[in-house]
C-alpha cells in the first residue's frame, strides 16, 4: 500500500528496559503536569476560536497561536506517552512546548502556507465526526486533553503493564497497536483544531516511526 505522510507526524520509541512496577503509580507522578494542562488548554480552546476567524478573514493560521497549540498537544502527548496512553517510557515528561530531542515520544505539525476559509466552519464538527466515533472508542471520548480510562488505548497499555510486571517485558505487538490508535488521535486533533485542510485518513498505522511517502517513478 502506498504510504503518504500526514501533515501531523507522531513518532515515538519504546524505552527497553522499562521498570516493572513504575506504571502502577505514574497517574499520580503526572498530577503536576495535569494542572498546567488544564490551564494550556483554556488557552488553547480560546485561541483555537481567534485563530478560525483569523482563518475566516486571511485564510492564514498565526503563526505564533499555531506553534503555541502544537505544543500544546506535543506536550500532552509526552504525559500520556508517560502515562495511561501507553506506560512506554519512565523518563518524566519535561515542561515544555518546545520539542525535546532526547524525549522518546514527538509530536510536530508542518505549517500550512494557505488554508481554505470555508472549511473552517465545518471541518471541525461536521467533517470530523466520523472520525469522532472512531476517537470515542480508541480514547473514551473527544477530550484530547486527557486520554479517559475506558477507552481501547488505555485498557491495551493497562494489559501491556500487566504483562510488564510480571515479565519485566513491553509486548510490542501492543506497544505497535497502541501507537497507531495514538497517532489517529492527534492527526484528528490537529485536523479539527484547523491546522491542516488534508483530511486524517481512516487507517492505522502502527509502530513509533511515521511511513514515509512512496518515490514518484520518473516520466519516461
Amino acid at each position: 500500500m502506498s504510504a503518504v505522510t500526514y501533515p501531523a507526524r507522531v513518532t515515538a520509541r519504546l524505552d527497553q528496559p522499562l521498570s516493572r512496577w513504575l506504571w502502577l503509580v505514574k497517574w499520580i507522578l503526572v498530577v503536576p503536569h495535569y494542572v498546567v494542562l488544564a490551564f494550556l488548554w483554556l488557552a488553547f480552546a480560546v485561541l483555537s476560536v481567534v485563530a478560525g476567524v483569523a482563518i475566516l478573514v486571511t485564510g492564514r493560521y498565526p503563526r505564533g497561536i499555531f506553534d503555541f497549540n502544537v505544543g500544546v498537544l506535543r506536550w500532552t502527548w509526552r504525559v500520556q506517552y508517560y502515562a495511561i496512553g501507553a506506560f512506554a517510557t519512565d523518563r518524566y515528561p519535561p515542561f515544555s512546548l518546545q520539542d525535546d530531542p532526547g524525549y522518546p515520544a514527538h509530536f510536530d505539525v508542518a505549517y500550512p502556507g494557505q488554508l481554505s476559509r470555508g472549511l473552517v466552519l465545518v471541518k471541525w464538527w461536521l467533517l470530523a465526526l466520523p472520525h469522532y466515533l472512531v476517537l470515542a472508542a480508541f480514547i473514551g471520548g473527544t477530550t484530547w486533553a486527557a486520554w479517559n480510562f475506558g477507552g481501547l488505548v488505555s485498557v491495551l497499555a493497562v494489559i501491556a503493564g500487566v504483562v510488564l510486571l510480571f515479565t519485566g517485558s513491553y509486548p510490542g505487538s501492543v506497544y505497535d497497536f497502541v501507537l497507531g490508535m495514538n497517532r489517529w488521535v492527534l492527526r484528528v486533533a490537529a485536523y479539527a483544531s484547523l491546522m491542516t485542510d488534508e483530511y486524517p485518513p481512516f487507517r492505522l498505522d502502527m509502530g513509533g516511526a511515521e511511513s514515509q511517502p512512496e518515490p514518484q517513478d520518473s516520466p519516461a
